[in-house]
């Protein structure tokens, strides 16, 4: 499998975490942060290996922003800021 590195955002709804992976667009869910964030780490590995035999991983990759460097790793989007905002 292609190592790649993503951000995590988590929330809590009720009793339950919800790891949210923005560049990908994979949420997981637990108990705890700790498991919400393995729960999402396993929710990544097997999309980007079903990804990676039906040869799409690169697409997916580059529709993510995701950039390859010199020495051909992908380097994901940076990001730079999470907030909360109201409307009123």
């Amino acid at each position: 499998m292609v190592p790649i590195n993503y951000d995590i955002i988590i929330f809590k709804e009720d009793e339950t975490y919800l790891a949210y992976c923005p560049e990908l667009d994979i949420s997981s869910c637990g108990k705890t942060t700790e498991h919400a964030k393995d729960m999402l780490k396993t929710a990544v590995k097997l999309f980007l290996e079903e990804a990676e035999k039906m040869g799409t991983l690169g697409d997916i990759l580059e529709e993510s922003r995701y950039k390859k460097d010199a020495s051909g790793r992908w380097i994901p989007p940076k990001l730079v800021a999470t907030e909360s905002i109201s409307v009123s």
